[in-house]
């Protein structure tokens, strides 16, 4: 009788197997109050904004099983593709002033421009649909690894919403709450974004030009150097090369490299430049390495990932071919 009992009310009561609301989590409120003293917000208005926040299981779902994780052979195939190549040429042609001005105010190419836009949202069309703050905030009280960069994240969304005047929940994203045709995270927007357009908005959602003079911006604000060679294929022999594996940051001298057994592929480059080797893995297949240098290591900003700098970097050189071919 007891358990009957005990199961009539759990299902007449669902609630009370719930965890609390987020407005009601001793660390959201600690928050709050952290906001409240830092930006001048209005405790009762976070409060009551974070009541309405639903927690995505989704999120959390997705967060820890990312494209990375595949192989490099299976994740270069996703954006390897005649569309995709297809479509960043029509980008190309519909964005040619905006792509110009950019590579000559910011020295960034605009097969590099149009790469990241290709594949963070397949040049716009894919922007995500998770509520960037329900994104954020499961991951910032829900995501322990990495809770301190995503409460970060939040609270620059918040402030990018008070500052630009939009409901909060207004906005869709991935499901690591980036924003727009670009993918910036609501830190990258507040820093990096530039209306390149002129009409004293920036608007990263609709406008094309604004999000192709921010990519441009971000890389150059993260050291891009202008024609500069951003990476080159590599074989490699013998076992002193694996010493070098590991990082992006292009810290030995590439003649350093060659030593170790590297042998640049398709250019010669002067021995003193400064190099990184990057493994691309595929299991139950031979690596394929590149030799990264400084502009395949600004990339890497944008997504910290050697595939996806790779990938961007083939992707460019894919749309270049193709336009120069117009195709």
């Amino acid at each position: 009788m007891k358990r009957f009992l005990l199961v009539f009310l759990a299902l007449i009561s669902p609630a009370a197997a719930q965890p609390p609301g987020y407005a009601e989590r001793p660390e959201v409120r600690a928050f709050i109050r952290e906001l409240v003293e830092r930006h001048g917000f209005v405790e009762r208005e976070l409060v009551r904004l974070f009541s309405r926040v639903k927690r995505a299981d989704g999120v959390l779902e997705a967060v820890q099983t990312p494209a990375e994780r595949r192989s490099w052979e299976e994740y270069r195939a996703i954006f390897l593709t005649e569309p995709r190549v297809a479509g960043g040429v029509a980008f190309w042609n519909a964005h040619r002033k905006a792509l110009e001005r950019a590579q000559r105010e910011y020295g960034v190419p605009p097969e590099y421009v149009i790469a990241i836009i290709g594949i963070e949202t397949f040049y716009g069309r894919n922007t995500g649909r998770w509520r960037v703050v329900e994104a954020l905030t499961t991951l910032a009280f829900d995501y322990p690894p990495r809770a301190p960069y995503f409460r970060d994240e939040l609270e620059q969304y918040l402030l990018l919403a008070r500052d630009g005047g939009f409901d909060v929940f207004s906005v869709r994203g991935s499901y690591a709450g980036a924003i727009g045709i670009p993918q910036f995270m609501p830190g990258s927007t507040r820093r990096f974004a530039v209306d390149f357009n002129g009409d004293g908005v920036v608007d990263l959602r609709r406008s094309a030009t604004d999000s192709i003079g921010s990519v441009a911006n971000f890389l150059k604000q993260h050291g891009w150097e202008p024609g500069g060679e951003v990476a080159l294929e590599a074989r490699v022999s013998g076992d002193a090369y694996r010493a070098y594996t590991g990082g992006f940051e292009p810290r030995n001298a590439l003649a350093e490299l060659v030593k170790a057994g590297v042998q640049p592929l398709g250019k010669d480059l002067q021995s003193e430049v400064r190099a990184a080797l990057v493994e691309l893995e595929s299991p139950e297949r031979p690596s394929e390495y590149r030799i990264g240098f400084q502009n395949f290591y600004v990339i890497t900003r944008y997504n910290r990932s050697a595939f996806y700098a790779a990938a961007v970097d083939d992707l460019a050189k894919a749309l270049r071919e193709a336009q120069s071919a117009g195709r």
